[in-house]
């Protein structure tokens, strides 16, 4: 008997016939021969296909022009050579596909929870991957990729996706799907060699979160930008159901999600190609200002396809309309090293350039100063009105007579309004205002409201005009929280701090939790203004949800959803309660305070500082899910705004950044080193401030980069979660923290950079400079302590317990 693969993987010796599959570790996925069709004898082909769902969805095919015939007395194989090759051969061993690795060792063919097959060298190199090579579906944690060679010349890395010929015929079809090779700065579908769909070129946009109602999930989106390479990339939320997109056998580029109930793919999006929606009720074209259809009467008809003309000449005199929200058009020149005044300079001295549009390109990553200036001659083909979505941007067009008068709401040139970008950044929502009490009443509550608010400016870093009149805000009446907290008796108590105390009550059948802030507490007041002003605008799975407050005369108070799980240094750092957190369950509360803090950093309308992110102020809803609380001591920036100084540093000894600790400066830099060491206490189980279980280091993040540099990250996991975790994960988390608790503020990452690196288990990580502290004299260690306003007093919600 043939010796066989088995469990998720293939090894020298042991190869895959078409009677056995090789299944991922979760079961998602399966590896196999299948045949599409019902023909005799069936033509088989190896891919790779959804393992858990009943219908049968291939997303990878490795003998797409070579299928293979089936016999059951000499069926073809896959195996995997000595040289580290796969190499599928049919019965009479000719060898009809194959990985071309040039290696040797005993490697192994891994098919990973993911989709992607991995061929993996002893010390764990990935050589070969079908992540590289795919078929017609882009996966969550696949890339569409750009590498960076020796010289600093960009290419294409991978290959582009490719359509089916037919729904029962895997071969390659027309349509093609890729980076643009020409400005490596868009995304293409081709039919041959023409192009068909476009996206916008990238503006520096980095990571943006899609939500879709109709299953419930979060897609995130993101372009990484390092020294190395600049990819496209996506992921999904924990609990989302199987989502891909798929390139159509006639060319739409869907957006798919299972749909267990029904049983079958559900489309949440679709691009066909084509340039106008001419099927709308309405006309979905029309012109920019100054410009006019190029044939009226096609246009009456709903014909759109010759675009419009100018009504005047332009002169190269003439100035530049500002047109925000714009997809910029295709067919343009890309000018390399240009400031936004060296790239408007460069198109208006130019009588030809009839556009421009600038963007900086360097937010997302660790490749700085990377800009992008890009000009246009002649027709602007392809574009459109996009708003808020994550490819629009300010496009200037030169018009005529635009020195004399200055219209910014002109439009032209083809404008069609149906959806053609998949990536929708997510408006912050403000909570409508629950009407308890007449109309009279609600406009006595925002006075009060208003004289709170009212002391708000750019001091507090909350911006200018945030009085009441700017929010509709839900109000509770105090008698209704003397009431649910019964004179606010001690049995009802929960917490307690700086700023006053924390109760648990039912208003409206619903549990939540009162913040009562302290009479004589002028902090609690600007805590107070801090939480409204900021809180109220945002809506994120991952943020602690404020849902009313109370005002009434020295009395303040915050009405909070309540988290019956504590905070997760309640449950983390108590020997009796840490083995609810097992490793699954500690991986997903990384991923989601990851989440909420990127949100916070960039895909908020707000860029919020939280300042005092620390496992106290993770609050664990009843599944153990994540929540960011307490903003009593955030700060918003404006959009250019990158850093700030303070005289009165507030936070955690612990978790704050060494430049914001002696120097009073604190940027999104300051929350991603406190992220860091936060995820090497989750990881180890172990409070940042603890002498115990680190060797005789001087503290955990000392101990951690030790453990590292010896190759012993695996060893810093918790002994509660041993039988539960992964070393891999392991590995990722803590190299992850290292590089986010670097000295240098600009070493550490972009929290769009930190997702990416945990939705997709990335084993290609910079490696980490020594941390902040390590080299820090015991003088200055004792002057943070002194400097330092430590946040362990202010009142959070951090002991909320269920009674």
């Amino acid at each position: 008997m043939q010796p066989c693969a088995s469990d998720d993987r293939l090894v020298p010796g042991k190869p895959l016939f078409p009677s056995a599959t090789i299944v991922s570790n979760s079961g998602s996925f399966a590896l196999g021969f299948f045949s599409p069709t019902n023909s005799t004898p069936a033509k088989l082909y190896l891919g790779i296909w959804y393992n858990d769902i009943p219908r049968r969805t291939v997303v990878w095919v490795a003998n797409r022009e070579t299928p293979v015939t089936n016999s059951t007395s000499s069926p073809p194989s896959l195996s995997l050579t000595n040289t580290s090759n796969l190499a599928l051969s049919d019965a009479s061993g000719r060898v009809l596909w194959t990985t071309n690795v040039t290696a040797s060792g005993s490697a192994a063919a891994v098919l990973l929870d993911t989709g992607n097959l991995v061929v993996r060298s002893p010390n764990g190199t990935a050589l070969w991957q079908s992540f590289e090579h795919p078929a017609d579906t882009f996966l969550p944690g696949m890339k569409i990729w750009i590498k960076y060679d020796n010289h600093g010349e960009r290419r294409l890395h991978g290959e582009r996706m490719a359509s089916w010929n037919a729904p029962d015929d895997p071969s390659p079809g027309s349509f093609t799907y890729g980076a643009d090779p020409d400005t490596l700065l868009q995304v293409f579908v081709w039919n041959g060699t023409r192009p068909v769909l476009r996206s916008a070129p990238w503006n520096g946009f980095t990571v943006d979160g899609q939500y879709q109602a109709s299953s419930s999930a979060y897609i995130y989106v993101a372009i990484v930008n390092t020294e190395e390479d600049t990819y496209l990339s996506y992921s999904l939320s924990d609990g989302a159901a199987h989502t891909r997109y798929v390139l159509t056998y006639s060319g739409e580029y869907q957006l798919q999600t299972w749909n267990g109930s029904s049983s079958a793919w559900a489309v949440l999006g679709r691009w066909p190609y084509g340039y106008c929606d001419s099927t709308m009720a309405a006309p979905t074209c029309r012109c920019l200002d100054g410009f006019e259809p190029a044939n009226a009467e096609e246009w009456s008809g709903g014909v759109f396809s010759r675009g419009c003309r100018r009504t005047a000449a332009s002169r190269c005199g003439d100035g530049f309309l500002a047109l925000p929200g714009m997809k910029a058009p295709d067919k343009f020149v890309h000018v390399r090293n240009r400031t936004a005044g060296e790239c408007a300079a460069e198109c208006a001295k130019n009588c030809s350039c009839v556009a421009y549009a600038y963007a900086d390109l360097s937010s997302g990553g660790t490749k700085g100063g990377m800009t992008r200036c890009l000009v246009w001659a002649g027709d602007l083909i392809d574009t459109e009105k996009m708003g808020d979505m994550a490819g629009g941007e300010t496009l200037y067009l030169r018009s005529a007579g635009s020195r004399r008068r200055a219209k910014t709401n002109a439009m032209k040139i083809v404008l069609p309004t149906v959806l053609v970008s998949s990536i929708v950044i997510l408006a912050g929502i403000i909570l409508a205002c629950f009407k308890f009490q007449a109309r009279r009443r609600i406009r006595e509550d925002h006075k009060k409201l208003g004289l709170i608010l009212g002391g708000t400016g750019t001091s507090d870093g909350l911006g200018e005009g945030n009085t009441a009149q700017d929010f509709e805000f839900p109000f509770v009446r105090f008698e209704d929280i003397v009431a649910a907290t019964d004179n606010f008796s001690e049995a009802c108590k929960i917490g307690q701090g700086g700023f006053g105390k924390v109760y648990k009550a039912v208003l409206s059948g619903k549990e939540v939790a009162i913040k009562r802030l302290s009479k004589d507490s002028e902090q609690g007041t600007k805590e107070f203004r801090n939480e409204v002003v900021l809180i109220a605008r945002l809506q994120h799975r991952n943020l602690v949800r404020l849902l009313a407050c109370s005002v009434e005369g020295d009395e303040k108070m915050l009405v909070y959803e309540y988290m019956p799980n504590k905070s997760l240094d309640a449950t983390l750092f108590d020997n009796s309660r840490k083995m609810l957190l097992d490793w699954p369950k500690r991986f997903n509360i990384i991923k989601g305070v990851a989440r909420g803090l990127l949100y916070l950093h960039q895909d908020s309308r707000l860029t919020i500082i939280h300042r005092d992110l620390k496992a106290a102020n993770v609050l664990l809803d009843g599944e153990m899910k994540p929540k960011i609380a307490d903003f009593g001591m955030a700060r918003l920036f404006n959009d250019n705004q990158t850093k700030a100084n303070t005289h009165r540093v507030v936070g955690t000894y612990g978790y704050m950044a060494p430049e914001y600790a002696m120097e009073g400066v604190f940027s999104i830099k300051s929350d991603v080193y406190s992220f860091g060491v936060l995820l090497v206490e989750i990881v180890t189980g172990i409070r940042r401030s603890s002498v115990d279980d680190i060797m005789g280091f001087p503290n955990l993040i000392i101990y951690a980069w030790n453990m590292w540099k010896e190759g012993k990250a695996e060893c810093l996991a918790d002994p509660s979660i041993k039988d539960t975790c992964l070393p891999d994960e392991i590995l990722l988390c803590s190299q992850v923290a290292l590089l986010c608790v670097q000295e240098n503020p600009d070493d550490r990452p972009h929290m769009p950079f930190v997702v990416l690196s945990l939705e997709n288990r990335s084993t290609t990580l910079p490696k980490p400079n020594q941390p902040a502290y390590f080299a820090q004299r015991s003088t200055e260690m004792q002057q943070m302590r002194d400097n330092v306003y430590n946040s362990v007093n202010s009142l959070t919600l951090t002991n909320i317990e269920a009674r």
